[in-house]
């Protein structure tokens, strides 16, 4: 295999665990003293967890084409972090999977914003600060 191809999961993993752990920890119900609670934090850890693994076994096969795409996979990882969520801990809210599908929305809302701000090593970011500042320094 091709050493981008690891490049590429490493990557993947990466992003896909801090993506769904982020949105879980913000859509889970509760004050902010559950933010900072362990039990809160292995909860949404799992969630971050499953999600990885799921992605790193989509990236063993021709799917992996679906992951290099923004939108493709704005709307994948949001779909696998509901799995995940729903798989992870007991929905809070009323409505069936209600939890899950939010958190899958945030994560998938969270992958495309991370795919504009952070895709050729921040350009977009350096981009703006240069703006502010005034410098013409990269």
């Amino acid at each position: 295999m091709r050493s981008d191809g690891w490049i590429l999961r490493v990557k993947l993993i990466a992003q896909r665990f801090w993506q769904p752990t982020t949105a879980c920890l913000t859509c889970m119900p509760g004050s902010l003293g559950n933010f900072v609670s362990a039990a809160h934090w292995e909860i949404a850890l799992s969630t971050g967890l499953v999600t990885g693994t799921l992605v790193l076994l989509l990236s063993l096969t021709r799917f992996v084409s679906v992951l290099r795409n923004r939108y493709g996979n704005c709307i994948t990882v949001g779909g696998l972090t509901a799995l995940g969520d729903a798989y992870a801990h007991e929905n809070h809210y009323g409505m069936l999977h209600a939890e899950a599908l939010l958190t899958g929305l945030v994560s998938g809302i969270l992958a495309l914003a991370g795919s504009f701000l952070l895709e050729d090593r921040a350009r977009r970011p350096r981009a703006a600060w240069r703006r502010l500042t005034g410098s013409r320094a990269s």
